[in-house]
């Protein structure tokens, strides 16, 4: 009797490491993620709008709640449960994960982790309910990879206010949320503080940014501000520095490697399964050995970027994973990502440019994966001056 196929990605079984209560709910979000979400998704890229009923969809699978079970349904889960949450949302669609990324680990991380208690009790539920959008603004149109150093928003204090002005860029979610935590530099002191700027503040203008290739789902905003005035209560009381601003993208950093894993993943299934289907000279092209070289060498990557993720999330878990470690992550896997998505659109020849065969989706999605929170280089030389210790920035 001929051996089964092993169609698994996960071909070393990763997710063996989970708790079979936590595999088990993995495979009941995917299900509903396949049937509920998925059918959306192609259609909403190619329009580059947003499909609000999505919203709805993701507030009845607690997807706001797992990494703050004080303010969800109260269960304790493991980060590597976190990360195989993300590998699943990415691979039905990167827009869509992206939205809830956003959401959940850099509004919703920045308040819990910036603000005080009564600021958390004040904002968190909502934002776990998804009653309340959240998008977080920090890249400027002139600062990007040097925004720590060349942060052009400032913020002036008048009395218990704050005045802000300036501009930001490729805000996620930055169109419609409900709640913008915005990162500015102090006039006094120099230093980098975070505000929430509620909804209808004026002197708050986004407008979308059109034309995208990459991530069409997402409503990415330029932003200004003008003198928009927010009280000190929404000031957020544990950020005082840059600093306390790189602990929460450390936090997110590691995510995203999740995200590219789970993009690297979905490519994979696509073009295994298009292999196996695809018949040319009276076979299928699975057979042919050059075929079988390039989904080796993604299944290849796919198992080294699952064995760096799996490990990061066990170092979180036991409080030793550092921005290092999560800058590495970043840059490996996004890295090979890029390299999986192009050998899959590679062996669909001519109908991996349309969107189809879905495959196209990835591959262009994948472009922004790998640059956004911190480029390669930038993650690069965090991790070279943790093992030289001399810092290349310019």
């Amino acid at each position: 009797m001929p051996k089964p196929v092993n169609t698994d990605p996960d071909f070393f079984g990763f997710a063996d490491l989970l708790s079979e209560a936590e595999r088990a709910e993995l495979a009941e979000i995917r299900e509903y993620l396949e049937r509920e979400i998925k059918p959306l998704a192609n259609d909403a890229w190619e329009k580059a709008e947003f499909p609000f009923e999505v919203v709805a969809k993701f507030a009845r699978l607690n997807l706001a709640g797992y990494q703050y079970p004080e303010y969800g349904d109260g269960k304790q889960r493991s980060p590597l449960f976190t990360g195989f949450l993300s590998l699943e949302l990415n691979r039905i669609d990167p827009s869509l994960a992206v939205f809830s990324g956003v959401h959940t680990g850099l509004a919703m991380g920045s308040i819990y982790n910036g603000g005080d208690q009564e600021q958390r009790d004040r904002w968190i539920p909502d934002m776990a309910s998804m009653s309340k959008i959240g998008a977080f603004a920090l890249t400027e149109p002139e600062g990007g990879s040097d925004v720590a150093g060349g942060m052009r928003t400032t913020a002036r204090r008048d009395g218990d206010s704050w005045v802000l002005n300036g501009a930001k860029r490729w805000i996620g979610n930055g169109t419609f949320a409900d709640l913008v935590v915005v990162w500015a530099r102090d006039e006094a002191d120099g230093q980098v503080k975070g505000f929430v700027v509620e909804k209808g503040t004026p002197g708050f203008a986004a407008s979308k940014i059109e034309g995208k290739i990459a991530l069409r789902t997402v409503q990415n905003a330029d932003i200004v501000l003008t003198d928009v005035r927010v009280p000190e209560a929404n000031r957020l009381q544990n950020i005082n520095s840059f600093r306390d601003t790189a602990k929460v993208l450390a936090k997110t950093r590691g995510g995203v490697a999740w995200q590219a894993l789970g993009v690297a993943v979905r490519a994979y299934e696509l073009a295994r399964e298009y292999a196996v289907n695809r018949v040319q000279f009276g076979k299928p092209i699975a057979a042919f050995q050059m075929i079988q070289d390039l989904l080796v060498k993604m299944l290849g990557n796919i198992t080294a970027m699952f064995g760096i993720v799996v490990r990061l999330n066990e170092l979180v878990a036991q409080g030793r994973g550092g921005a290092e470690q999560a800058a590495l992550a970043k840059a490996f896997t996004t890295t090979k990502m890029r390299e999986v998505v192009a050998w899959a659109r590679e062996l669909f020849g001519g109908n991996g440019i349309v969107l189809d065969y879905e495959i196209a989706k990835f591959f262009s999605d994948a472009e922004a994966v790998y640059s956004f929170e911190g480029s390669r280089e930038m993650n690069t030389l965090i991790v070279g001056k943790s093992i030289t210790g001399h810092s290349a920035f310019a």
